[in-house]
């Protein structure tokens, strides 16, 4: 670290220690009072001392994809409040939170370490281009275009496929942007590094289908996972209706870069469902696979990442009681968060364009708040304030 003089009396490692407690919006604001304080918000040991104590308190970062002004637009809004907050009154919290704009074209891959990864697309007659960003809500520090990965459309037999997701190699201490290629009857995994000049192929493997409104992948433990239809199974071609022995989860390890396959809940119900109704996500740092079935709507979580029978029904809610009356494929539910006690959980029903507040203890639905905008859609990640660079330091 520079041994820069500063303008305080107190020794720097007693205010490397101070510091590294302090908010990043105040950090931010620091920088001015001098080259050592300045120098500080971007050293890597102190950057990666404030992330470890940061996520500690870790915050909620909405995504909302909706109708605003006869436009299309994706709106993200970085809620620097306690969980607790946005479930005692989501309305109002997110009314009066920080958000940031941007084109419909954007996509989120995902959120790491208070980094968000952003994909933008070209579309052309003969190949697509596609490109990401990387970016810091709490510092507002963006990285510039990521190289573009190219596409050209003679090299599939069918329509363009390809899913993303981002997430973080603690081996090698980076971020890693994931692409499924799906060329005839194979798939090709692509990585991009943040701060890398190129896209690498590291693996090639058998199609794994994947639904196409699935959001991104869930990353834990190192992992990037998808939910999607075991090549053995009777739905492989024709991915409309199927049952829970369909299922599996496509693993990819970042550090060993290898793939592997994942088994669903055994309690899963063996109903059958449309392709597209099951979501694997990310929910309280576990794997979460939310199911709608029968009326029923249920979220399982998987306690330990590594252990296969560590499945657990976290959440079980009924269509069918009078005050939630919704039939049909059209409802999308979204989990979003949960209260510190575990009792309440904050639901988005995309359907109505409502928030859902469903008590877990007496299993029903305690208060309903509305969007206040037609064909919106809530999505939630885990988020921490970090001094985490967009780009290669």
């Amino acid at each position: 670290m520079s041994s820069s003089q500063n303008c305080s009396v107190l020794p720097q490692d007693v205010l490397f220690e101070i510091l590294s407690r302090v908010p990043v919006k105040d950090l931010m604001r620091f920088k001015c009072v001098s080259k050592w304080w300045n120098h500080l918000v971007s050293d890597p040991t102190f950057v990666k001392l404030h992330l470890q104590r940061s996520s500690k308190n870790t915050h909620i970062l909405l995504t909302f994809q909706g109708i605003i002004n006869q436009k299309f637009e994706l709106r993200l809004y970085a809620l620097p409040c306690s969980v607790q907050k946005l479930v005692g009154n989501p309305s109002a919290t997110v009314k009066s939170s920080r958000s940031h704009r941007f084109k419909l074209d954007y996509a989120v891959l995902g959120v790491c370490n208070g980094l968000v990864s952003l994909k933008d697309s070209y579309i052309g007659d003969e190949f697509s281009d596609h490109w990401v960003r990387f970016w810091n809500p709490s510092t507002r520090i963006m990285s510039e275009d990521s190289p573009r990965i190219r596409l050209h459309h003679g090299d599939y037999k069918g329509p363009l496929l390809y899913k993303f997701g981002f997430g973080y190699d603690d081996r090698s201490e980076s971020y890693k942007v994931v692409v499924l290629d799906y060329k005839s009857e194979k798939m090709e995994v692509r990585v991009h590094c943040l701060g890398d000049n190129c896209w690498r192929n590291t693996l090639t493997c058998d199609v794994f289908p994947i639904p196409a409104v699935c959001r991104g992948a869930a990353c834990v433990s190192g992992t990037m996972n998808w939910l999607g239809l075991a090549k053995s199974s009777s739905g492989y071609q024709k991915q409309e209706l199927i049952t829970v022995k369909d299922l599996e989860i496509f693993s990819y390890d970042l550090k060993n870069e290898t793939c592997s396959y994942l088994s669903v809940p055994d309690g899963l119900s063996v109903a059958e469902v449309h392709f597209a109704q099951p979501a694997l996500e990310v929910f309280k740092g576990c794997l979460c696979l939310s199911h709608q079935h029968e009326g029923q709507f249920d979220v399982w979580l998987r306690r330990e990442f590594s252990d296969e029978k560590s499945w657990f029904k976290f959440l079980n809610l009924s269509h069918g009681s009078p005050e939630f009356s919704i039939c049909g494929f059209s409802i999308y539910i979204a989990v979003l968060c949960v209260s510190e006690n575990d009792d309440f959980v904050l639901l988005a029903n995309q359907s109505d364009s409502e928030f859902i507040l469903f008590n877990r203890t007496d299993n029903r639905i305690e208060r309903r708040y509305n969007f206040k905008s037609a064909n919106s859609y809530f999505y939630s990640n885990d988020y921490v304030e970090s001094l985490v660079l967009p780009y290669r330091n």
